[in-house]
């Protein structure tokens, strides 16, 4: 059988990515331009900025995927992109250059829902076991999702309000953590003790998660104690977050495997490269015999190889999109 060839595009936020992926599991090329140096002097993400930074960058990324990978672009089989959720103008930037290679070339164009992506991104490592729960943790999601076979996808719980990526990053600025501080708040967790009174957030027997309150909770905190004149210990006030918001997450997917029968359980999203989550996920696993995937750490943030990896299984199932396709800053992932 000859082999698929995806070229992929990834723009949904700050980074300008494409990649050429073979059948869904080989990564022949990628390019990666990131904006965190440009955002850092803001605390976060600045939508405009992004978006003027893809329009500079996509040529340029495109031109330097071609040379890297050796490939001609009439020999790639589809266009796949990333055309939600995100931000809308840095979406555009990504569908309508890959609309204009499409139509181009010829070649079928592939829409591809970002968190589709992350879930995927776990199939570059070994091949996806199925069923499986896949456990969202990413700056724009918190999800809990069932899958039965390649590209179904079941939500069976999910965040009410804050995404635990955007939680951590929130908190990271309340102890005035430079941006992006979600991976520091982990750092700083591995170096102090649980101390401080903070609540489990929503820990109860649904399969939902709250993030807002424990983020409130610890706004107060620090509030309170600087108007006392108490300093905070940030070690200890990461370590005692971080305990906080890993514990009911592993404790609800675990139940979520038990319930569903389930032994195979993957990570994805930004938040998976976080090292206190991975490690009691670890712990837990192994007690209930639960196969435990993590994508690599290179494809744990946004990338377009992970979207070259879905957008194959797209297109074993004949999800092409038409040229009138459009960015959408919102999406629903989930088809049955």
């Amino acid at each position: 059988m000859k082999d698929v060839l995806i070229l992929a595009i990834e723009s949904s936020c700050d980074e300008t990515s494409m990649s050429i992926v073979k059948n869904g599991t080989t990564e022949i090329a990628t390019v990666t331009l990131s904006q965190i140096d440009i955002h850092k002097n803001f605390g976060g993400v600045v939508p405009e900025i992004a978006s003027r930074s893809h329009i500079e960058n996509i040529t340029i990324v495109l031109e330097e995927l071609l040379n890297k990978s050796k490939i001609n672009i009439e020999d790639i089989t589809a266009v796949a992109v990333t055309y939600g959720p995100g931000l809308i103008g840095s979406l555009l930037i990504g569908v309508e250059s890959a609309k204009t290679i499409a139509l181009v070339t010829g070649k079928p164009l592939i829409p591809v829902h970002h968190i589709a992506g992350h879930i995927y991104a776990n199939n570059l490592e070994k091949r996806l076991q199925f069923p499986l729960i896949a456990l969202v943790v990413s700056g724009g999601h918190t999800d809990l999702i069932y899958m039965k076979e390649d590209y179904s996808f079941k939500k069976i719980g999910g965040t009410l309000d804050d995404a635990i990526g955007e939680c951590y990053d929130k908190v990271a600025k309340v102890l005035k953590i430079p941006y992006p501080g979600g991976p520091e708040v982990d750092r700083l967790a591995h170096l102090g003790q649980d101390r401080y009174h903070l609540p489990y957030p929503l820990d109860d027997k649904s399969y939902n998660f709250s993030f807002s309150g424990i983020k409130s909770a610890v706004i107060n905190l620090v509030h309170n104690e600087e108007q006392r004149g108490n300093s905070i210990h940030t070690e200890d006030l990461c370590t005692t977050f971080q305990n906080r918001v890993t514990t009911v997450l592993v404790k609800k997917t675990m139940r979520a495997l038990k319930e569903y029968k389930v032994p195979n359980l993957i990570v994805a999203g930004g938040v998976s490269a976080n090292r206190g989550l991975r490690e009691k996920l670890d712990v837990e696993c192994k007690k209930e015999n639960i196969n435990l995937s993590f994508p690599k750490m290179s494809y744990c943030t946004d990338n377009a190889t992970m979207i070259g990896a879905a957008a194959y299984y797209a297109y074993q199932k004949n999800i092409v999109s038409p040229l009138t396709l459009t960015a959408k800053a919102t999406d629903n992932l989930y088809n049955n």
